[in-house]
């Protein structure tokens, strides 16, 4: 019998800002984003380097610093080339096989998540705090859409946390 390959979330830019911004903010709840830390050393979670690189936040943003720290980028940054089939796939399948130049400008690098999630459906899943609204359609198309649509599992930060079981007494669980 094979053995299960351990599955790897991988997280939309997104799901950084959001917890920073609204809900798990680093002076309140360090001990989210040692848990973060701690999943993407074990090879749990993940980021794209194209989706790292959309953190963004103001000059003294703190989830931005934390990102960009050279051992939290280190051991959060997927460590994989994209494939151009795979993101064209997503691009074709997941959106419209002809986006214009501004439409592509608007996905950004939502493609480049997807596709990193398609290498392996079985055992990645996305992680974006999108929210699903099939009606939408070509550039304005949401991640878990195009996921759905690729054949990618997605789930939201909550999923997440209960999918790995975070708590604030985290590590003496571990």
């Amino acid at each position: 019998m094979p053995v299960k390959q351990k599955e790897l979330f991988l997280l939309d830019a997104n799901v950084i800002i959001h917890a920073h911004d609204l809900y798990y903010h680093m002076d309140r709840v360090p001990e989210f984003w040692d848990w973060i830390e701690f999943h993407a050393a074990n090879g749990s979670i993940a980021m794209p380097y194209e989706t790292h690189d959309e953190i963004k936040g103001g000059a003294n943003a703190q989830h931005v610093q934390w990102a960009r720290r050279r051992d939290v980028r280190d051991r959060l940054v997927l460590d994989e080339e994209f494939d151009p089939v795979l993101l064209n796939r997503v691009i074709q399948k997941g959106y419209a096989p002809d986006l214009n130049e501004v439409e592509l400008e608007k996905i950004a690098m939502d493609p480049f998540l997807v596709a990193y999630g398609l290498r392996d459906p079985a055992n990645r899943i996305v992680v974006s705090n999108e929210v699903s609204k099939p009606s939408k359609k070509r550039a304005n198309r949401k991640v878990p859409d195009v996921c759905s649509a690729v054949g990618v599992r997605c789930c939201n930060v909550y999923q997440l946390l209960r999918e790995l079981d975070f708590r604030t007494d985290w590590r003496s669980a571990v």
